[in-house]
């Protein structure tokens, strides 16, 4: 077989000897042609066109295609409700028969996006605390809190000194007989001494146990008469029905808890209502699942129940709390991992995470443990009642 030497010699033998001068083109046929290598040289139709015509026909086009656009500015299609969320106030001052030094008042909605209306009342962060240190806090809020947790009196004045929340909520968990099974007496008294200790608004927690809980709520209703208290929370699997009559009877508020199952918060608000209790007087909670661990359920339900209660759905029109603290549940906030990035900052980021998130589908109050995490989400929530939520610049703002 000839190499490429031979067939370019015989190529130019053809073209000198052979050929007229005046052929611009070669055929052949049946002539096979090994290369190792092949070299193309494409131009454009711009290269190949005349300068006159690429400047009267296709430079014009190209210039009006790089010209600025006008976007037309984008207007929101705003919706009109029937219904609204009832305002829900916790906490008295003394003018209403209490002592604390400030309310917090919950809901008012009228629309569900910001930009159909503001929320007249923004997201509430309330601190939680535990009136034992036995109930298994994660580490890094251990670490970041010190030796307060080992008094809930301490803690409570703490937090609400130091980092400047608006309502605490006091976990009787001592009182679980799977615990310590303190005596009702015994929670009371600590529940008294915060009550003393800071002026704030206050959540009363039970422990879980549906039988003991009763007794602390109606406990908790008479010591706490004036203060409007809320009882966190009531259920369908306990007595609630004496809960209610202790709650109207002394002026507090109810927290009712359904399971991710919006047929199932309408039913026990339904009940809680026909005992006598407003609207005024309950806040609900369809559960909140942690980041990475359900919240899209969380998302989906205070979305519809929202929604419902904007419609006018009435069993529906309370304002809503979220458990956010149950992001610790979540073994990504609290194992120590160090592949996961460092637990000091992770464990906090999932926190505020799953509050900001549920705060943006309809929460009103968010229970919270991290202290750093309640500082960013308190600062979120500012951001939220100015109408500052922008791009980037809220992150901006907060780290820094």
């Amino acid at each position: 077989m000839a190499d490429d030497k031979d067939v370019k010699n015989l190529l130019e033998h053809l073209v000198k000897n052979l050929l007229p001068e005046d052929v611009e083109e070669i055929e052949l046929r049946n002539v096979t042609i090994g290369l190792d290598e092949l070299e193309l040289d494409l131009k454009t139709v711009a290269q190949t066109l005349p300068v006159e015509i690429w400047e009267r026909v296709f430079k014009p086009k190209v210039e009006e295609e790089e010209r600025e656009v006008e976007v037309p500015e984008y207007e929101p299609p705003v919706e009109e409700y029937e219904g609204c969320v009832a305002e829900v106030q916790i906490g008295a001052t003394r003018s209403d028969g209490g002592s604390r030094d400030r309310v917090v008042v919950l809901g008012g909605e009228r629309a569900y996006f910001p930009f159909e209306e503001p929320r007249p009342n923004p997201p509430v962060v309330t601190f939680d605390v535990f009136d034992t240190p036995d109930v298994g806090i994660p580490g890094p809020i251990r670490e970041e809190l010190g030796d307060v947790i080992e008094d809930p009196v301490d803690w409570a004045r703490t937090v609400v000194k130091r980092y400047g929340v608006d309502i605490v909520t006091v976990h009787l968990v001592s009182t679980s007989p799977k615990l310590h099974d303190a005596p009702v007496k015994e929670a009371m008294k600590t529940l008294e001494d915060i009550l003393d200790a800071v002026k704030v608004p206050i959540i009363v927690g039970g422990s879980g146990d549906p039988e003991k809980d009763v007794e602390v709520f109606v406990r908790a209703a008479e010591v706490c008469e004036g203060e409007r208290v809320m009882m966190s929370s009531i259920n369908e699997d306990m007595n609630f029905e004496r809960v209610v009559e202790a709650a109207k009877k002394h002026g507090h508020v109810v927290l009712t808890f359904a399971p991710v199952d919006v047929n199932l918060m309408k039913s026990l608000n339904k009940k809680v209502l026909n005992r006598g209790l407003s609207k005024e007087d309950i806040v609900m909670d369809p559960t909140t699942c942690a980041l990475g661990y359900g919240i899209e359920y969380t998302i989906d339900v205070m979305t519809r129940i929202r929604l419902a209660a904007l419609k006018g759905d009435e069993h529906l029109q309370m304002p809503i709390s979220s458990g956010s603290t149950n992001a610790w549940a979540a073994r990504e906030a609290w194992m120590k991992d160090e592949s996961w990035g460092s637990r000091e900052y992770r464990g906090p980021l999932w926190e505020a995470v799953t509050a900001t998130t549920v705060a943006l589908c309809g929460a009103d109050l968010l229970m919270m443990f991290h202290p750093w995490a309640v500082q960013v989400v308190m600062e979120a929530m500012e951001y939220m009642a100015e109408g500052r939520v922008t791009g980037d610049a809220y992150v901006t703002d907060v780290i820094a």
